[in-house]
């Protein structure tokens, strides 16, 4: 999750910094300046992903940084989703086939999250003991004095 954050808040930022660098790896016009036309909205919709993209990077290192599990969960049948939705995309021709690599990002992302999530899970099933009680996740608290 820390590195997947990490990457998109940098990615983020080169978007929002350099917006023709990221324009050009997803395979459109790397030309952002005067060449484009009046009523061209391509930056504006660069800058408003490249900032949600800076935003969710944050959140997931902060995430990473808390091992907010149930937060990892989520991730996975949404990022799922958007590989589907780019991936279609591409498939009916309203996108070129650079974006597709945005796609294949986040469903990778989510498969491998997926996966560490049950290898995690599974380690732990094997280190109880059988019949213990799941360990806590916050420390007992004590009883107050009366």
């Amino acid at each position: 999750m820390a590195v997947f954050g990490v990457l998109a808040a940098a990615l983020g930022l080169v978007g929002l910094i350099r917006p023709e660098v990221m324009i050009g790896l997803m395979g459109l016009d790397p030309v952002p300046g005067a060449d484009r036309t009046d009523g061209d909205h391509t930056l504006l919709f660069l800058t408003a992903s490249s900032m949600a993209a800076l935003n969710m990077g944050v959140y997931y290192v902060l995430a990473a940084l808390a091992d907010w599990k149930p937060f990892f969960r989520w991730t996975v049948p949404f990022r799922l989703l958007t590989c589907t939705v780019f991936t279609l995309t591409v498939v009916a021709g309203r996108a070129p086939a650079g974006f597709l690599g945005v796609g294949l990002w986040e469903g990778t992302g989510a498969l491998v999250t997926g996966a560490a999530l049950r290898y995690e899970s599974r380690r732990a099933a094997r280190t109880e003991p059988a019949g213990a009680a799941p360990a806590q996740t916050e420390p007992a608290r004590p009883e107050p004095a009366r």
